[in-house]
């Protein structure tokens, strides 16, 4: 890539990422009332945390299968009711032990 493509592909991130967070600010003025849209706007940060963390999770272990099982350690910790600290020890907790193996 060329300096000049590199400078354009930043700007066009730059406007992306601005319009994703203004427009609605500036479209939307009154409450949204649609039960639909607000329940998917209230788990669309969930879901993009979720996409980011459980590959990382797994690529980032020394082995993949540490990973997973540290992943799973996490979903059955958090679904019995465990905090987010208490499910984060259990997580590294299991991928080193796991690695161990």
């Amino acid at each position: 890539m060329t300096e000049r493509e590199i400078w354009a592909a930043i700007l066009v991130a730059a406007v992306v990422s601005l319009a994703v967070r203004a427009l609605p600010l500036t479209l939307i003025r009154r409450r949204i009332r649609n039960r639909f849209i607000r329940s998917f706007l209230y788990y669309v940060p969930y879901a993009t945390l979720a996409v980011m963390t459980f590959p990382a999770m797994i690529d980032a272990a020394a082995h993949p299968a540490a990973g997973i099982a540290a992943l799973a350690a996490g979903v059955i910790s958090a679904g019995a009711g465990a905090g987010l600290f208490p499910v984060a020890i259990i997580t590294c907790l299991t991928e080193y032990l796991a690695g161990l193996i």
